[in-house]
């Protein structure tokens, strides 16, 4: 089940969710360190994360999914964010260089379908960086933020899950050691918390940030799949009347 947009926006608003969002970008623009002259989509709800990504890429875009809803994105500015069915995004093929992928792994209901759509618009040689609760860590066990709904992952079935839809992966992160509590305290010992977890308890991290690179010999199988699947029904034409010239 989708998180809601507006549960998303407000609880990136909260002093948790901006430390969260911190601890995460950071890793985001290690893994990223140089974007210049790239694509770059975010799908789900990435829009906490594209904002350090814009200054550096040609161009930086957002999908929600439909079942998700949508909020305009930058704010004051012109929207670059649209609303999208999870299987169809609206975009050609091999038109993007880089996609974020946050808040949708674990909440998707056509996870294959969804990965199959990246590999498509994704250029040849093109990344894609998931970020996705990690089973094992402490984030997934409480509800009360974004991380700790849906399905989370571990390592090894995110890696398969990736393999299986024609993606290699490349390189895996872990992030977000500190605990979900919204005490002052805590919060202000983040960065003590990320470098502590990162060296000592990497497998207790709360989210995973997995990068996987678009498999070209891969093309075949994924573009049959995404073909047979599609159908078109005729429309009749509401101005043709019957006896009319043809």
């Amino acid at each position: 089940m989708w998180s809601d947009v507006i549960d998303l926006r407000d609880f990136y608003q909260s002093d948790l969710g901006q430390v969260a969002r911190r601890m995460i970008r950071r890793q985001v623009s290690q893994i990223w360190p140089d974007l210049k002259g790239r694509r770059v989509l975010g799908l789900g709800f990435a829009t906490p994360y594209l904002r350090v990504l814009q200054s550096e890429a040609e161009r930086v875009i957002a999908v929600m999914p439909a079942g998700q809803g949508v909020l305009a994105w930058p704010p004051e500015e012109n929207c670059l964010v649209c609303l999208a069915e999870e299987g169809e995004l609206p975009l050609p093929d091999r038109s993007m260089d880089r996609v974020l992928l946050v808040h949708a792994l674990e909440s998707s209901e056509h996870v294959h379908a969804t990965l199959r759509e990246i590999w498509r618009i994704l250029a040849d040689g093109g990344k894609l960086l998931v970020v996705t609760p990690n089973r094992r860590g402490i984030w997934a066990r409480l509800e009360r933020t974004p991380f700790g709904q849906g399905r989370p992952y571990t390592p090894s079935q995110l890696s398969r899950l990736l393999r299986d839809t024609m993606f290699s992966p490349e390189k895996e992160v872990p992030a977000l050691f500190v605990p979900p509590f919204r005490s002052r305290m805590v919060l202000r010992s983040a960065p003590a918390w990320e470098q502590i977890g990162a060296r000592w308890f990497p497998t207790f991290a709360g989210v995973l940030l997995v990068e996987a690179s678009k498999q070209i010999y891969g093309g075949a199988r994924v573009l049959e799949k995404t073909v047979t699947a599609r159908r078109y029904l005729p429309v009749p034409n509401p101005l043709r009347r019957s006896g009319s010239p043809q």
